[in-house]
């Protein structure tokens, strides 16, 4: 599809003419959001009915042209042109007219090629319909690449460390990730009768780690985007205040060590964006994490209910009846937040989330309990025990994962105590010191993941 000048100067000057409210009498937006991320840029397109769509994508500049049937141009549609932000790392810009009758063209030029995924999502909580267009990179943002280069930027001390790895022989991004966990001798890798392979040399200024190895700890910020979690009763949305503990619990992470071994953090999400379940699951086995943790916060029916949980996966039922229903409540992310069900691999993505075993499960209650001690010195903890339930989002087939409430939002004393700065400290102290008591009882040993 051919984008002439002539046309769309004729289509800005008919909207003009008749004025946005009045080209046409078909469906209206209700509002239009735009998320960009480094993984993709979501553009979801709320409306009062659903909309019908075609689109093309020209490759010379590049740009994707998306015709919607029964639009009517009013404000919403004039004023989203100015949500477009400079540092998107996909969009440049967008432009939108009447491009015939009954038809809004909407144009967008690009940083980059994408592979759009374009795709319609029913009325769900407080949302009507949805037209969601997410702009992917043709080149795929790689998880494991990404954060090492998130470590460079950062001055890290380690990043020096992991690029001479990858200088001395490493060629890709998965080789360099089995160097950076390679196994000591005091490991049962190194008692099968082979010669090991050389362990990189810490990196200045760390203690020599006894491990021998990097110890990677996924932080996943529950909810994002066009998912805010549950909302407290005076407007503070769980989205929000967990991912500013994520955040202050990633930078607690990336300054510890545990005898000896450095520790590192990685977000699956480090801004408002949205990610679906099996996506954070993916991402944290991509970077090989050691452990996955997974911060939310609580809400009930009632504002009485208060106190941290902390939670596993359950194979089998729930812990309890209340466990169970959290389990469902955090399991309808990706209906809220908006997963394409249409992608041709989800099936094969769920049948790998399938895959836990008894062994994670374990080592996930182990963890869960040091970190529900931690969180108990805080304040008041909801259930004295780690609770299990089939959460989507634990379902790492080899990596101890829980899941963290850190308090009740839907509590109004509890929904300020998560806006409070020193809170949000305490908390996230609190989970740091678990992790390094899990690791000291269980020192982490090197294993290879299928990816």
């Amino acid at each position: 599809m051919q984008i002439q000048r002539r046309d769309w100067l004729k289509a800005s000057g008919l909207a003009l003419l008749l004025g946005w409210a009045d080209i046409s009498k078909g469906a209206s937006l209700v509002a239009v959001r735009v998320w960009p991320a480094r993984d993709y840029t979501r553009v979801t397109l709320e409306s009062d009915v659903a909309l019908k769509t075609k689109y093309t994508f020209v490759p010379s500049p590049p740009r994707l042209a998306i015709d919607i049937e029964g639009l009517e141009l009013n404000p919403a549609v004039k004023e989203w042109v100015g949500k477009i932000k400079p540092d998107d790392p996909n969009i440049t810009g967008v432009r939108v007219a009447q491009n015939s009758p009954g038809v809004v063209r909407m144009v967008f030029d690009l940083k980059q090629a994408v592979q759009p995924q374009v795709f319609a999502l029913t009325p769900v909580g407080d949302y009507k319909h949805r037209l969601v267009l997410d702009l992917y990179p043709t080149a795929p943002v790689d998880p494991l690449e990404s954060w090492i280069a998130e470590r460079t930027q950062s001055n890290d001390p380690l990043s020096d460390w992991l690029n001479k790895q990858a200088s001395a022989g490493q060629t890709n991004t998965k080789t360099l990730s089995n160097q950076s966990i390679a196994p000591s001798p005091s490991t049962p890798a190194a008692t099968t009768g082979q010669t090991p392979a050389p362990s990189p040399s810490p990196p200045a200024g760390l203690p020599a780690p006894i491990t021998d190895r990097l110890i990677v700890v996924a932080i996943d910020a529950g909810h994002g985007g066009e998912d805010p979690g549950a909302i407290g009763p005076n407007g503070t949305k769980e989205k929000d205040v967990v991912l500013q503990i994520a955040l202050k619990l990633r930078d607690r992470i990336n300054a510890t060590t545990v005898k000896g071994s450095p520790m590192r953090a990685y977000l699956t999400r480090d801004a408002d964006y949205f990610v679906p379940l099996h996506v954070r699951v993916q991402k944290a086995r991509k970077v090989q994490a050691d452990l996955f943790v997974s911060v939310h916060a609580d809400a009930f029916f009632t504002p009485n209910a208060q106190g941290a949980s902390v939670f596993a996966l359950s194979h089998g039922a729930a812990s309890s009846s209340a466990a169970r229903w959290m389990a469902q409540q955090e399991n309808k992310a990706d209906q809220i937040g908006g997963m394409n069900l249409g992608v041709k691999d989800s099936q094969v993505q769920q049948a790998l989330l399938d895959m836990s075993t008894s062994a994670q499960i374990k080592d996930s209650l182990n963890l869960g309990s040091a970190i529900l001690r931690e969180i108990g010195g805080v304040g008041r903890l909801h259930k004295p025990k780690v609770e299990q339930a089939g959460f989507a989002v634990l379902k790492a087939p080899d990596i101890p994962s829980v899941l963290v409430e850190t308090a009740f939002i839907s509590n109004p004393n509890e929904e300020a105590k998560l806006s409070d700065p020193n809170y949000q400290d305490s908390m996230a102290d609190a989970l740091v010191k678990g992790l390094q008591k899990y690791f000291e009882r269980n020192p982490p040993l090197a294993r290879k993941r299928s990816t």
